[in-house]
Formats: C-alpha cells, structure tokens, sequence
C-alpha cells in the first residue's frame, strides 16, 4: 500500500486545529482500515510563523498520537513557502501527499477520491470548486476575473483551482527543480507536465478564525501570479506608450488646424488633461517595469526560501 501524508500550512490556527485534527484523523484512520493508504501515513501540520498558540497545540498532537507531524519555520514565510517547505520534507517518506488549508473549507470527504485518481496513474490531482456560492459577489467575481485574464496572458492554470491538490513523489521531486523565489503554485505545478486528473468538490464555510486573504493579500497574491508567469504586462506598457504618444501627435495637429481657422484653442483644461494623463500612464508603466525589476533582484540574491526550526516526526 502506499503512503499517504497530508500537509496542511498553519498560520495562527489555534481556533480550528482541535476540531481540524480530529477530522483529518478520522478519515486518515478510515482509509487504513480500507487499506487504501499504509498504515505508515501521517498529517503534517506546516506552523508558518505562528503568533498564538498553534505550534503548542500541534507538538501536543504529535505526543499524543504518531500519526501527526509537526514542521516549524524559523519564521513567517508565506502560505505558498509553507506549503513548499511540507512538500520538501514529506517527499522522503510519502509516496503521495495531498495540501490543504487548515480550516477545512474544502471538502475533506474527498480526499478517498484524490488517492483512487492516484491509484488510476494520475500524478497530479487538482481540486476544483464546482460552485462559489459560499464566496460574496465580488470575490465570486473577482476570482473568475483573475483565472481568465491569467489564461489570456498565456498562463497554463486550472480554473478554479487553489492548493487542495494531490502529488506522487516524482511529481513533488520535479516541483523541487523550479528554484524561484517568487513562488505562485498554481501557475508553476501545470508546468511539471504529468498525466494529471480533477476532482470536483463545494467548498464550505470557514469553522472559526478569520480568513488569511483578507483583499489587500489576495490582490498582492494576484499581481504575484500574473508577474511571475507572463511579461505581457510589459509588452502591453509598450503598446500604450506608443498609443499615447500617437494620441499626443493627434491632439498637437488639431491644435494647429484650430489655429490656423482661427479658432481659439482651449488652453488650460486641454493641456492640465493631457499633463495628467501622460503623467499618469508613464507612471504606471514604469511601476509595471520596476515590479519585474524588483523580482529579477530578489531571484538574483538566491536566499532560502524557508528555514526549518524543527520536525517532529516518529516511526511507526
């Protein structure tokens, strides 16, 4: 049988982890009395830099029961670097392993799904939402917006998709060869290219706590993903440049024809609008160019994209 181990990122999760444990141990319990999974699987709870009392509860989990793992970062790296840093150690042990965030908005009941995907010769099994209707209007929106401009870019990504996903050890050992340091999950895994299948699921309501993408993250985490897989948001600042600057010419021959009929041309409100618009297009352009400068810096200096403080891990 294989071996399944479950990675779930915690950030400042003290609320949800007791009642979190419990069911992720009761599915993982039933599926080895099935003999779907080895006895020998575990859940890995990932502590992104916690600030309350989350790594206490899971060193308290991991002494009472074996099945449980404990990862501690040094500090606050990040949801995609935790989820990365459970990847890197659970790869030595797992032959599959399945992320998923610790509030359990996403429907653990189909984890038996991801591992019979698994067992049909998947490499990857991605989990896709089949409604929203759980999300306000405009996240609804806004979601959608972003996965179809991600796809208008050219950006390989699977619609409704977040990081509830499944990985075989080879397709984990292949994410681990893309050394970036910027890293956007959802875009980089469709890269890895093997056989891959989807399992569809609602996703509910969050149990307790507060969300960690609060708009301010999900809009950064957004411009993360669009910018580190597509320059097109560079040959687009081109593009505008030259249609300003066509636009400029325009407006300075109708000036002239006014002129030369006579006409008294407008000169304040014309030229406060043209200052501004100009102004303002070169400004967001050369913002575009300074985030794609900014990352080229950050990949350059090559610094770690976690450190591991302690694993607390036991064989069975």
């Amino acid at each position: 049988m294989d071996t399944l181990w479950l990675v779930i990122p915690c950030y400042n999760e003290e609320e949800v982890l007791p009642e979190t444990s419990k069911k992720l141990y009761k599915i993982m319990a039933d599926m080895i009395i099935n003999k779907k999974i080895s006895p020998e699987s575990k859940i890995a709870f990932v502590n992104d830099g916690s600030r309350d009392k989350t790594w206490s509860l899971i060193e308290k989990y991991h002494a009472n029961i074996e099945m449980f793992v404990g990862i501690n970062l040094s500090r606050n790296k990040g949801h995609q670097n935790a989820l990365l840093a459970g990847l890197t150690v659970a790869k030595d042990y797992a032959d599959m392993v399945i992320t998923l965030d610790a509030d359990l908005q996403d429907d653990i009941n189909v984890i038996p799904e991801f591992v019979d995907k698994y067992h049909e010769g998947n490499d990857i099994v991605y989990g896709v939402r089949n409604n929203r209707d759980t999300d306000t209007g405009f996240k609804r929106n806004t979601a959608q917006g972003f996965y179809k401009f991600m796809q208008m870019l050219g950006v390989d990504i699977v619609n409704n998709h977040a990081d509830y996903r499944l990985m075989s050890k080879r397709a984990i050992e292949g994410l681990l060869e893309f050394k970036e340091v910027n890293v956007f999950l959802r875009g980089i895994i469709p890269q890895i290219g093997y056989r891959s299948a989807i399992v569809e699921y609602s996703r509910g309501e969050r149990a307790a706590g507060e969300s960690k993408y609060p708009l301010k993250k999900m809009l950064a985490f957004a411009f993360d993903g669009i910018t580190s897989f597509s320059v097109k948001p560079l040959r687009v600042s081109l593009v505008m440049g030259i249609v300003s600057f066509i636009v400029a010419i325009l407006f300075l021959i109708y000036c002239f024809v006014q002129f030369c009929l006579g006409n008294t041309v407008s000169g304040w409100a014309s030229l406060s609008v043209s200052v501004w618009a100009l102004g303002g297009l070169q400004l967001l352009m050369i913002g575009i160019v300074g985030e794609y400068i900014g990352k080229i810096y950050l990949e350059t200096k090559h610094r770690p994209k976690f450190i591991i403080e302690e694993i607390l891990y036991k064989e069975y």
